[in-house]
């Protein structure tokens, strides 16, 4: 039951056309679930330990179809476990109601009715609010012991990464492994690929050595696309005998609410910043 009302309400909460999620995913869908597996089932331990198995179990399967990853699905674990709680303290209270007042039956068919309409409805509330994607910019440097036009020259393709990983790394977020340019100049061609899927970006600034711009043309990576690349852009800089180098990304996101989201957000792609221009400054180094 609790399974089904999670996978059910995973596919059925999505925006359609934006990957957008919100409130109805994270809060709704498990509370619907927790009140769900309360109503079909006794005691305090059985429940909770149903509730707990239907919640794993559903990311389970999630991650295991690539319809997730599993960072997407640790960072969500709170508000999934919040509403998956919220769900079952509520039903066990209605039914300890429902047994004083001798009304068990009916309450279990009030409830599911009204929690699948409960979680209809909030969905079209969201279809008319969740319509617009949130826009972040991270922007890191790093100054690297080398001249611009040695620094210009590696940013434009390189083979492997070998800089130390940031933590996300270790628990689902994409590994860069090289990228490779097709020409030079404005409309040049450039592909990075990762562990797991790549994305292809053409180049429409290009001001050797202080500055690339590139538009992100195709993403594919796993799972659902609720964070969208728009483009990237590299600054470099001479300063004290080396150069700055900036990374700036900007990046689209359909996930809600923003002030739990967007922390993470800036924290993988500052990440990702990291591991890029740790490796280039190694490699100049050497």
């Amino acid at each position: 039951m609790g399974i089904a009302f999670g996978l059910g309400g995973f596919l059925f909460a999505e925006i359609p056309g934006t990957h957008a999620m919100g409130p109805v995913m994270f809060f709704l869908v498990p509370f619907a679930a927790g009140f769900a597996i309360a109503t079909v089932t006794h005691g305090a331990q059985r429940i909770s330990a149903a509730a707990l198995l239907a919640m794993l179990g559903s990311l389970g399967v999630l991650i295991a179809t690539h319809m997730e990853t599993p960072l997407c699905a640790v960072l969500a674990l709170p508000f999934l476990f919040v509403g998956l709680m919220v769900g079952v303290a509520l039903a066990y209270l209605f039914q300890s109601i429902a047994k004083l007042k001798g009304s068990g039956d009916t309450m279990k068919s009030i409830v599911f009715l009204s929690v699948p309409l409960l979680v209809f409805a909030g969905h079209r509330v969201e279809l008319s609010t969740l319509t617009h994607p949130r826009q972040e910019a991270v922007t890191s440097s790093i100054w690297i012991a080398a001249e611009p036009d040695r620094v210009w020259a590696d940013l434009q393709s390189f083979d492997s990464l070998t800089g130390e990983k940031p933590v996300l790394m270790y628990i689902g977020l994409p590994i860069p492994v090289r990228c490779t340019m097709q020409g030079s100049g404005q409309g040049a061609k450039r592909t990075c690929y990762f562990d797991r899927g790549y994305i292809e970006e053409t180049v429409t600034e290009w001001l050797p050595p202080s500055r690339m711009r590139l538009a992100i043309d195709r993403t594919n990576m796993p799972g659902r696309h609720w964070l969208g690349f728009e483009d990237a852009e590299y600054d470099l800089r001479e300063y004290a005998g080396g150069t700055v180098l900036t990374r700036k990304t900007t990046v689209i996101s359909n996930l809600y609410p923003a002030w739990y989201w967007r922390r993470f957000e800036r924290w993988g792609v500052a990440s990702e910043h990291e591991y890029i221009l740790g490796d280039v400054a190694l490699r100049l180094k050497n």
